[in-house]
């Protein structure tokens, strides 16, 4: 059963504040919640509905009603678990490999799904401004899919960060060079941009080299692509060449 200081607890961790003032956040589903104790996360308590989690310890388990679920779930339609995590203490980022930064991102479902893709395409360090989602959000843990286990996020002043860098640093923009007809290192630093507004004025000017994906259509009228598909295609690009 849960105690109104849990349901209080739990509901408070979908705010940003709460979940840094805690140091908790919390995922649902068998899927993710497996994936995040099969890391390094550690597990603070699950609450289920099910018995699926045998070798977790039970003083660490409580059996609850889907009703219950349902009050502290973030979810439209509740699965049939929910667990309290620790947030670790964010890594330093190791300006090796193929890195990607993100400038504003706002939507928890792209942020999570990039971080999905981070981990398909062997991307291991994701670099977000300040501005841009929590990677602890509810929906971005859920949109991660368990990914969030193998990609290490950390936040920065992004400016100050590419300004330092001694990478080359990639941005992606309408009138960049086409992405099929440019040779691309094994090591850089991808910056993608905000939903609404792309790579901000400050950032354009520390990314000297400018992409772009280009459009086949006849018409040309389409504006822009998502985040985070337009994302997936220069990942794979890098990959592929690099």
């Amino acid at each position: 059963m849960l105690s109104k200081n849990q349901i209080k607890l739990i509901t408070s961790l979908q705010q940003k504040k709460y979940r840094k003032q805690h140091q908790l956040f919390f995922a649902e589903g068998v899927k993710v919640i497996q994936e995040l104790l099969n890391s390094n996360f550690e597990l603070e308590h699950i609450f289920t509905t099910a018995d699926d989690f045998q070798n977790v310890l039970k003083n660490k388990i409580s059996f609850i009603s889907e009703a219950e679920l349902k009050k502290v779930s973030a979810l439209t339609t509740p699965n049939t678990c929910l667990a309290l995590f620790k947030i670790p203490a964010e890594r330093s980022v190791v300006e090796k490999g193929l890195i990607v930064a993100l400038d504003d991102i706002r939507d928890p479902g792209n942020l999570g799904t990039i971080v999905r893709l981070c981990d398909w395409f062997g991307v291991t360090q994701l670099v977000c401004s300040m501005e841009t989602v929590d990677v602890y959000n509810p929906k971005v843990v859920q949109a991660t899919m368990g990914s969030i286990t193998r990609v290490a996020v950390a936040y920065d002043d992004i400016a100050k960060f590419l300004g330092e860098t001694k990478l080359p640093v990639f941005g992606t923009y309408m009138d960049g060079a086409s992405i099929y007809k440019t040779q691309l290192p094994k090591e850089g630093i991808l910056v993608m941009g905000n939903e609404a507004n792309g790579i901000s004025a400050e950032i354009e000017k520390l990314t000297p080299n400018r992409l772009s994906i280009p459009r086949f259509g006849d018409l040309q009228q389409t504006e822009s692509l998502n985040v985070a598909t337009a994302t997936a295609i220069i990942l794979s690009e890098f990959k592929r060449l690099g």
